[in-house]
């Protein structure tokens, strides 16, 4: 009888958003996106896409914490890209660890990705240091037409 009245309150909890989020519910798209909670914020019961915009907004205001991001989605590595395009232009030191972070965030297989041969150049770097790796992705991206030609289809 405990055991049902604890599963009962935990249910009752996540619905009434006292407990944090840290992944899409079950079914959703991009369910293999999880986050550290202690991260951000997001209260349980907040809606799928409203999390998505949290989750967007704190990659634009501090975009270091995409790298606390498993699988983000295409539209989170949108709001990476334009902070590191954003650095590229001003000063390239600084873009390298955000470029970093994209790398480390491809080496997973469950990753959607956003743009054209990004998997590629990720996966032929592999056995290089870091720091090449992501000089190898902002150089690809320096090549490529601006991530922000293409039109969003959701």
């Amino acid at each position: 009888m405990m055991e049902i009245l604890l599963k009962w309150l935990r249910r009752l909890s996540h619905v009434l958003g006292f407990e944090t989020a840290d992944a899409f519910p079950p079914g959703h798209p991009y369910e293999r996106t999880r986050w550290n909670g202690a991260y951000f914020d997001i209260a349980s019961d907040v809606k799928p896409e409203q999390i998505e915009s949290r989750l967007c907004e704190a990659i634009s205001n501090t975009p270091l914490v995409f790298g606390y991001i498993e699988n983000p989605t295409p539209r989170m590595q949108r709001a990476l890209l334009a902070v590191l395009e954003e650095r590229m232009r001003i000063n390239r030191g600084r873009a390298s660890e955000l470029a970093a972070l994209l790398v480390s965030a491809y080496d997973s297989p469950h990753i959607t990705e956003i743009i054209p041969g990004l998997r590629n150049v990720v996966a032929s770097t592999r056995h290089d240091d870091m720091g090449d790796r992501a000089r190898s992705v902002m150089a690809f991206l320096s090549s490529t037409q601006s991530p922000f030609d293409v039109i969003e289809m959701n």
